[in-house]
This record gives structure tokens, sequence and C-alpha cells, in this order.
């Protein structure tokens, strides 16, 4: 660790080395390392043939290398290579070049991770060469953790004696424990050269020393590239969509499910909801993808109809008396529906091989003409024109297949919902099945299932009967005739019913929906026929259709619930004693009546599939193999809210959400429980109507506060945090007109926070520098273009002062005001863009270590990227469409690739679209 300091030049030149493999890049050092040539084979043997991230054998063994400790008192590779680069005479790294090369370019191959606090700590209190303000170069590769329970180890710092932590803000640190000696050690290494700013100390207890650092860009370069950087010109290529709510007006990013994935919330105005929309880290935010029926579908069958591997789906549509037929792609994608004839109101449908020619054929229960109809598989995924019907009982409205006799030949059995029987046809194998056994059931069956309930190796069957609240249980014979009903109360008009064994004791349980009473009844199997009283969860509203499945691939049963009256569904994930967790919700389209899974996209993750009869569609959604869905979880708020922001309100490491309401003077708090759900809402009354907010620890106190525009009253009102997601009472400091929005940075170079401000009405820029403790010196103007609507802060110029960059909706210009380390800003300069710019957003776009900028066209549907030159000058951009009236917009690392994303919301399409960074 050195501050700036002329004696030590860059490390440069040894890019110019060949890339060779590691035995040959370590031969300059084995005079130098003792047992080189062992501690080389050891890596090369510990290294897998195909090693992660892209790398190849010679360069994944190369950080093993590294991280290997030699045996005492030899010096490790690691603690000669940084003594050496901690040396100010670079003539001594010389002979480390070869090995460099290979090792640098490794490390730059692996993908960056996304900026986040990093700590590393030393026995010894170093805090008086590290006054505030001092910059800093970390010449050597810098080992750090996430954890600070991981420094408190005895075998680094402790936690006795003098002590002092860094804390770096860190911005292209790697992980390397993928290519490490030390598998469980989650370390980040930041390169030679990284280059740092202290931003303040604190000493929270007798002998321990904290040192802010936070990570800058140098003006030079002081670690040169292994290879030849390229230059990316068109970074967003293939954006993808997502639907959102009703007029969406906000965005923001976190890792709000703490699975260490970036997730985002969208705030929907006309909704009156908060979507969290879950990432993956792969093809994130992905929601659900809809498919027209046109006409209005009641259920659903999925089944491998073409036998590529692959399941496709088929939907029964009410309306039109059809079935619509589906075929999976190999893309993630279904092909166009395909339309056949069945009887009049098809209300259900199952599948299977009623014929022994392999091929799979279709079942309907058609409700107003009292049949059953069988469509005949014709070729691999078509079908047979011709229905053949079978006359059944009164207003069949479910049909199931099953060998209900052991003949291994298919039977089916319906539901007569009119005269409150259960019908069952024996199969001969031949598509020709038995006359009619009919069996008296509870009043308005409305569901069936079936299993061998009582562990006899017959099958029996289950009706949930919607009227008298019941289930009928008729078990089973083994000619395939059954038993007289027994009866169980099961709860409140019970919907749907699934069979499967829950809790893991290898008796077969029972899952209703409960319509009236928004839960679902789970019943456990003694084992011979009977079940336990009733075990209620609670779901949505109206709960019409369940599923059962292992959503998270932990070999557990879980439960999908289709909530009709307020179009969501609930993923319930199994616990492994047969309870279930708090449900999540995602938001589907109108009426889902119907749900089914399977692995619909072949990566091993199931995925879900629900009909909505209210906008005649199937949506899939695709699953992320840990029990969630790429799909919008909608938490339904009070009241309407015009902003939002994120942040830990309360430091409890979950992230909660913080939402403006400019109708009637308060702000809502929704405190996360790091599940992606958030509890009850917390509203606060305020001083002002507010416009805009964000988050930040404005007095220093580690607890964060909040800074909100007052657009109404020409002000920004401060509320200071108290640590527990309230908020004192706030103090009110003065802008110009009608402000709009606000952003906190240290403009001044002084570690504290300050304010800029747009203000839509006096077409300039306030700053308001602060003191420290929360309040914040008079406003300073300066001029920006006509009715500045955003403002951000970046350092554009790479001087460690932080700029401003303005969307100014009046004039279609950004203006960009370079900083000066006082505080103040020049003159601006302005770029003339696309109409109604509303948002602005920062980045390194195209990867060419030089700051980038991305305008959001209201009125153009569009966004520009503006690729800077390092300079300060925006030299070149491009073009990107979007959907209608393009609004806020975010900028960051959602895939966790190294590459900046950019998250942009249509308000009027209701359309969230996703630029997945592509440059190399």
């Amino acid at each position: 660790m050195n501050e700036i300091d002329t004696d030590f030049a860059p490390i440069v030149e040894y890019a110019q080395e060949p890339l060779l493999p590691l035995s040959e890049a370590c031969v300059p050092l084995i005079d130098i390392l003792h047992d080189l040539s062992v501690y080389v084979q050891l890596a090369l043997d510990e290294t897998p043939e195909s090693p992660p991230d892209g790398l190849t054998v010679d360069e994944s063994a190369a950080i093993r290398l590294y991280t290997i400790e030699w045996e005492r008192p030899h010096r490790s590779l690691y603690s000669m290579l940084n003594y050496t680069l901690k040396n100010a005479n670079r003539e001594e790294l010389r002979p480390y070049f070869k090995y460099l090369k290979l090792f640098l370019t490794a490390l730059v191959k692996i993908p960056c991770v996304p900026p986040l606090t990093v700590w590393r700590g030393v026995t010894k209190n170093l805090s008086a060469e590290f006054p505030p303000g001092t910059l800093v170069t970390w010449w050597s590769f810098s080992s750090c953790t996430t954890s600070l329970t991981v420094l408190e180890n005895n075998m680094y710092l402790g936690n006795t004696g003098a002590r002092t932590l860094f804390s770096v803000e860190a911005i292209n640190g790697r992980t390397v424990s993928a290519h490490s000696h030390f598998v469980t050690e989650e370390e980040i290494l930041l390169l030679p050269g990284t280059h740092m700013i202290v931003q303040s100390q604190l000493s929270p207890a007798p002998d321990l020393y904290i040192i802010h650092l936070k990570q800058v860009i140098p003006v030079q370069t002081l670690l040169e590239p292994p290879f030849e950087v390229y230059q990316c010109s068109d970074p967003y290529p293939s954006p993808k969509t997502s639907n959102t709510g009703k007029l969406p007006i906000a965005i923001v990013y976190g890792d709000f499910t703490n699975v260490n994935q970036i997730d985002l919330a969208v705030l929907n105005y006309d909704d009156r909801t908060v979507d969290i929309v879950l990432g993956n880290g792969k093809n994130v935010y992905e929601t659900e993808f809809h498919y027209s029926t046109d006409v209005a579908p009641n259920s659903v069958f999925n089944a491998d109809l073409n036998h590529d591997g692959l399941m496709d789906i088929i939907v029964v549509n009410g309306d039109d008396d059809s079935i619509s037929v589906l075929l999976d792609n190999d893309d993630e994608t279904f092909q166009t529906s395909i339309e056949y004839l069945v009887g009049d109101n098809p209300m259900s449908v199952t599948g299977g091989d009623f014929n022994n020619d392999t091929l799979i054929d279709i079942l309907v229960a058609n409700a107003d003409d009292d049949t059953v109809s069988l469509v005949l598989g014709d070729e691999e995924g078509t079908f047979s024109d011709i229905q053949i019907e079978y006359d059944v009982g009164s207003k069949p409205v479910y049909v199931i297949s099953g060998d209900f006799n052991q003949d291994e030949k298919l039977d089916w059995a319906v539901i007569n919902q009119g005269d409150n029987t259960t019908s069952v046809a024996l199969g001969y194998g031949n598509a020709t099945f038995s006359d009619l056994q009919t069996y008296t059931v509870g009043a308005t069956p409305i569901s069936m299932t079936y299993e061998d309930f009582n562990k006899d190796g017959k099958v029996d069957l289950v009706v949930a009967n919607y009227d008298d609240n019941s289930i009928s249980v008729l078990l089973g014979n083994r000619d395939g005739t059954f038993q007289a009903q027994i009866t169980y109360e099961v709860g409140m008009n019970p919907s749907a019913v699934v069979a499967a064994d829950f809790n893991n004791d290898s008796k077969i349980d029972l899952a209703l929906t409960l319509s009236n009473e928004s839960s679902i009844s789970v019943l456990y199997g003694y084992g011979n026929g009977s079940f336990w009283r009733p075990v209620k969860f609670e779901v949505g509203n109206s709960p019409s259709a369940l599923r059962a499945d292992d959503f998270n691939n932990d070999s557990r049963i879980d439960l999908v619930v289709a909530n009709s009256g307020e179009n969501t569904f609930s993923m319930l994930i199994n616990d492994g004693n047969g309870t279930f967790q708090n449900q999540i919700k995602y938001a589907t389209g109108v009426n889902p009546v119907a749900i089914t899974s399977a692995d619909y996209d072949n990566d091993k993750r199931i995925d879900v599939v629900v009909v909505n009869k209210g906008s005649n569609t199937v949506a899939l959604l695709r699953g992320n193999g840990d029990g969630s869905c790429r799909g919008r979880m909608p938490y339904k708020l009070q009241k309407k809210a015009n902003w939002m922001a994120t942040g830990d309100l309360n430091n409890d490491t979950k992230l909660d959400l913080i939402l403006t309401d400019s109708v009637d003077h308060s702000i809502t708090i929704l405190l996360g429980n790091g599940y992606g759900i958030f509890q009850s809402e917390i509203v606060q009354q305020i001083y002002s109507l507010p416009h805009f907010v964000v988050v930040h620890d404005l007095n220093n106190d580690m607890m964060l506060d909040l800074a909100i525009v007052n657009y109404h009253t020409d002000g920004i009102s401060v509320l200071l945090g108290n640590g527990d997601g309230t908020f004192q009472n706030g103090s009110q400091f003065a802008t110009s007109s009608r402000p709009s929005s606000v952003v906190v940075d240290d403009f001044n170079n002084d570690n504290i926070p300050d304010l800029a401000v747009t203000n839509l009405g006096a077409h300039n820029i306030s700053v308001l520098l602060g003191n420290g403790n929360g309040s914040f010196q008079t406003h300073k103007t300066f001029k920006c273009g006509a009715s500045p609507n955003f403002v951000i802060s970046v350092d554009l110029n790479h001087d460690q002062i932080m700029d401003l960059v303005v969307a100014n909706l009046g004039d279609h210009t950004i203006s960009i005001l370079f900083g000066w380390e006082n505080g103040a800003f020049r003159a601006q300069v302005k770029y003339d863009v696309d109409r109604e710019p509303s948002h602005v957003m920062s980045g390194d776009f195209n990867n060419d270590n030089k700051m980038d900028i991305a305008v959001v066209g209201r009125l153009s549907h569009n966004m520009q990227v503006l690729f800077g030159d390092g300079n300060m000058t925006l030299s070149s951009r491009k073009r990107y469409g979007t959907s209608s009236s393009p609004g806020p917009a975010i900028a960051y690392d959602f895939n966790r690739d190294g590459k900046t994303d950019i998250a942009v919301l249509n308000k009027l399409s209701s359309v969230l679209y996703i630029f997945l960074n592509e440059c190399s």
C-alpha cells in the first residue's frame, strides 16, 4: 500500500511477452522460488480439463499457483510477486513478466464482480497514514473478502489487539474461488494499480480502526492491459422485453431475495402495485411469455406430442368448441397454435395413448352436450380431424386418464357435475372402452385425482365437491370398479385437488384450493385411505387451480396455485416436513383458471404455464430452479405512489422500498424480509408533497436518510433515519422553482455528502453543499438547458471530481457541467438529443474504460447511448428503439458478467425493456 509516488512507475511491458503454457511462463522464476516445478505441477493437476469462465487449463492453473502456500520457511509465489510489485525498481519485476502475462490474461477474462464493498485488514494501527482525502494506490494483488467474519478468524486478524480494517468500494474486483487452491474461500482479488481515495475513518472500538476507501479510475494507466482491448460500438443489439403493471413510472434494482442475484422493483401507478421482477443471473427478467388462444380457454394439459424431447401444450377453448395445440420449439418459444374441433363447451382435457400406437391422443370433457371427445394422434404432434364422442352423465366438467384396472391399457374417468356423479370407462387398448360405471359423489363435483391412498396396490379416486365443502374418496377394486364414497370436510368451496407425498412419509396426501377462503387445504394421508384434519395455507384471492411439482430441485413436492380473483399465482415451497413457506405471488393475465408445470425449455428447471380465461392467453413463466420464476411478483399498495427508491432502511441487511405520494403529504415504507416480499406498509406523514426521493447516509451515523424533492414548495426535505425503518421530522432547504430530481454525491471532495437538484421552472441546477450533520448550506445555482427533469453525477473526465449530467425536457438536450474541486461547476456543455429526454444514465457501456451516457427520449420512443472519449467529449452515439413513452431507466450489471446493462420502463405500453450488454 503506497500513496501516489513519482518513484513508482506504471506496470508495463509485460504485455508484449508471448502467452505461454504455465510451465514455460515460470522458467525465469526457477532460481527465485524454491521447488517451483513441483508447485506448477500441483496447480496443473488440480485444474479441471474444462475450467470455468472460459479459461484455458494453463490460465486457470496460473491463478491456482498464485493461491498455493509454499512449505515453510520458503516464500510463496504470491508473497514474492507482491513484494516485487511494491518495489519501486520495476527492473526487478522483469523475471515475472511471462507469468504476469498468463496470470493477468486469466484474471481479465473473469468477469468483474458488480461494484461492492470488500474488506481487507492488517494487525496494526495505520489510521495516521490514511487521512481523509488521501489518494492511495495498492501496487500489489490484494486479496479481499466480502465477509467481516472471515477477517475475525484468528488465522487472519482475530478480534483483539491493534487492527486496521479497510472498507473498499471496489468497482472491478474478480472472484477467483473457482480457480483457487483453497476452494472454500470466497476471495475477491483486486489488481495491481488499484487507485483509491480515502473517504473517511472510524474507530468503533478500542484498537479497531476502519478506513473507508473508494476506488476511482486513475488519470494515467497504472497497469497495462495484458492484451489489446476491443472497441465495441453496439453494446445492445438484442433487447429483451417483459410485461409490467399499468403505467409503470419508477424502477430500482437490488437483491430483494438475498440469493446474490439482481432483481428489479417496478412501481405501477394505475395498478397501485410494486412488482418485484426476479433475476436469474442469465436471461434475466423475462416475465411471462403470452400466447393468444383467441377465445376463452378453460383447461390445459402438457405432453411431448411429437417425440422431440420437448413438452408441448394443449388448451381447451370453451367459446369456440376447440382445442389449441402449441408445439414447443427448441428456442424457448412455441409454434403458432393449431386448432381442432371437439364437443360443445369443452371444459377439461387430458391425454395418453388410448390405441397403443405410441402417439399421444387427446380426451376432452364437453359440458354442454354431455360427451367426452377422443381425438386420436395422427402424426407426431398432429391429430385427426375426426373426433370420437362418448355419451357420459350430465354436464361433464373434468376428465382424467390412467390405468385403473392394471391391465396396461389406458382408462378414463369423468366428473358429471349436473348429476353429482363420476363415470369410469375402462379401455381396451384400441380406442374403444367398456360401458360406463357411474358412482355418486358430493354436491357439485369439480375436480378429481387418482392415486393408491390405502397402499393396497390398487388405484383410488378422490373428487372435490364444491358446494358441500367436501371430498369423496372412492377406494378401488382390482377390476377397475370402485367402492362407495367416503367423505371428508375440507373447507369452503374446494375447486381443485392434487395428490402427492408432501411430508415424505411414503403416504399419499392431498392439497385442495378453497375458492372462498383464499387458502389451500392440505390433508395428510394415514396410508389407509383416510386423512388427517385439514391444515390450511394462505394463497391469493379465489384460488381456482393448483399443481404439485418440485420447483426448487430439492426432491420435495411444492405447489403452485392460480388465483383467479386477483390475476396472480402463488408459489408455495415445501419446507421438507409437509408444511409450506409463505406464498410468493406472481402476476398473470386476467382470470387465471388453469395451471400446469413441466420443463418446457430443457434446462432441468420446472416452468409454469397459466391459462388466463379473461385475457384469452396462455402464459409461460420460466423457472429459475430455486423455487422462483422469471415473473412479476406484485405487491398491492393502499394508494398511488409517484416515485420509489431502495435501501436497507432498518439495518437488517435486507433491502426495503421507500415510495412517495405527491397527493397526501406522505411517504410509504415497505420493509423487506429477504424473500422478495414485504411487510405491511408503514405510512409516515411529512410536511410537503413529495415528488422524488433518494436514500443516503447524509449525517455519517451509519443509518440511511432521505432527501425528498418538494416540487410544489420549491425545496428539499431531509429526513434523518432512526435505523429502524422510521424517520425524524424533516428539515427544509430552499431550491429554485419547481425542483424535479436530486442526486447525492461529494462535489467538493470533503468526504461529506452534497446535493444537486434540477429546477424545472428555473432552468437551472441547485447545488447544496453538506455540513456533515444532515444539514446543508444555502444553494448555489448553475445554468443548464430548458426544463431540466433529471440529473446524475459521474466523473466523466477522470479528474476525481464529480461532474453533472442533466436531461433537459424543454430544448431536447443534455447538459454536462464539469466540476471544480470547490463544489462549483463550469459552464454547461450541451448536446442535442432526441425529443424530450426524460432520464439519463452513466456507465462504461462499450467496455473501453471510459464513461458513457445513455439518454431516454420520451417522445422519440428510443434510447441513445453517447460514447465518451475519456476527456471531455461524447464523440459518437448509437440509437436503440423502445416502446411507447419510455420513462425511468437504470443502468447496472444485472446478469453479473462484468458489463453494464440498461433497463427502460415504457409507461404507455406497460413493457420493461432489458438491454443486456453484449460487448466482448
